[in-house]
């Protein structure tokens, strides 16, 4: 979580440098940016360059990473929503002098998972903080606060990195190919955590895959229906490859630590702590479905912005570049009406997810007004790569 970490945003870095070192430093910040642009990591490398003494500033960063430095307090979810409980416990340890670092810093990623009442009670921390003690809050845009909040932060916005910055971070940090990389950052629209799980996964390259190939082929409402139920299995094993392997290890940790041998039986006095970590484990797995439904949805975003841009003739690279001959097969099978009709149901589709509408109705509606009849094949409204 260094500074060297973060790729095309020398104007944030340079305003939190100079506040880490005094200039212009305030009590409360907020770092936006669109998702995988580097919120957390300029948060964690302007942590740690607040806590560091002369002298001690490697194992200062050593300490943010793993989350022990006593100093730093994190709250960070997995799950669909922050809780107030959670808030409440970090504004209290808040109150706390420094121990051994400069200040004392409080990081919240995701902010904007807060319900207002929520927020509230992070308001009346900002508004009157001990001394040494520094906010720092991470979200999409300064929308997704309340204004009270925002009125009492200052804020530092990320912007997208290029794809160039991208595939060259990923090829040096993830020892994948040049090209490799490249193709990855293109495909995740220069979405950093993205990238990496394309340029190293195989599984995720053919999730995605599958994702554009089902979009493309459908010709009919059924077959919209039966590509949406697909599409939704896709983002379930999309999250249980993220999720599964984290919960076992959890549990095995959590009876470890508990006294019990794997296949154990557990004290009924102990049931109540491991149904805790259950409920949790359900919890993250939720908000994982939604990401991995969300992933889906921005992948049809490309998709169907590539097959528009070609419609228009606009001389663009198409992010999905891997498939030309497929978006310029579907250009010329539909209107640039219906592609922005599509594009009008995909954003609609990720406001209706994450406002708890079924995720199986949701992906049928975008899908029935991305149908291409074969009668429309032979339009001449796409134009062939050059």
């Amino acid at each position: 979580m260094s500074w060297d970490d973060l790729i095309g945003q020398t104007e944030a870095i340079s305003t939190m440098r100079a506040a880490a070192e005094g200039d212009g430093l305030t009590h409360s910040w907020l770092i936006t940016g669109p998702p995988g642009s580097g919120r957390s990591t300029l948060a964690y490398a302007f942590a740690a360059a607040l806590l560091a003494r002369p002298g001690d500033e490697q194992a200062t960063e050593a300490q943010v990473v793993a989350r022990t430095h006593p100093d730093l307090g994190v709250l960070s979810t997995e799950r669909v929503l922050i809780s107030i409980d959670e808030v409440r416990q970090l504004v209290a340890s808040s109150q706390f002098s420094p121990s051994v670092g400069r200040y004392r810093v409080m990081v919240i990623e995701d902010a904007d998972r807060m319900t207002e009442r929520t927020s509230n009670v992070l308001l009346k921390a900002l508004e009157e903080p001990p001394p040494r003690t520094v906010w720092i809050l991470c979200a999409p845009s300064e929308a997704d606060l309340i204004p009270t909040i925002r009125s009492r932060v200052r804020s530092v916005r990320l912007r997208v990195p290029s794809v160039d910055d991208v595939a060259a971070l990923i090829s040096r940090r993830d020892g994948v190919s040049l090209p490799e990389a490249t193709r990855a950052a293109r495909e995740a629209q220069s979405h950093i955590g993205m990238a990496h799980r394309l340029a190293t996964n195989e599984q995720a390259r053919a999730r995605r895959k599958r994702t554009l190939e089902l979009a493309l082929g459908i010709r009919s409402v059924s077959g919209a229906v039966l590509a949406a139920a697909e599409l939704l299995e896709v983002a379930g094993d999309d999250a249980k490859a993220i999720t599964e392997e984290r919960d076992a290890e959890e549990r095995e940790s959590a009876l470890r630590s508990l006294g019990i041998d794997p296949g154990g039986t557990i004290p009924p006095a102990l049931r109540a702590q491991l149904r805790n970590l259950e409920d949790d484990q359900k919890r993250r797995a939720t908000r994982s479905l939604r990401d991995g439904l969300d992933r889906i949805l921005v992948d049809l975003l490309s998709l169907y912005r590539d097959i528009l841009m070609l419609q228009l003739g606009v001389e663009v690279e198409p992010v999905n570049l891997a498939i030309y001959s497929e978006l310029a097969a579907a250009a010329r099978a539909a209107t640039p009406a219906r592609t922005l009709s599509t594009l009008d149901a995909i954003t609609e589709a990720r406001l209706r997810i994450e406002g708890n509408v079924a995720p199986a109705l949701a992906l049928e509606a975008v899908l029935v007004s991305a149908v291409r009849t074969p009668e429309t094949l032979s339009t001449p409204s796409g134009r062939d790569r050059p």
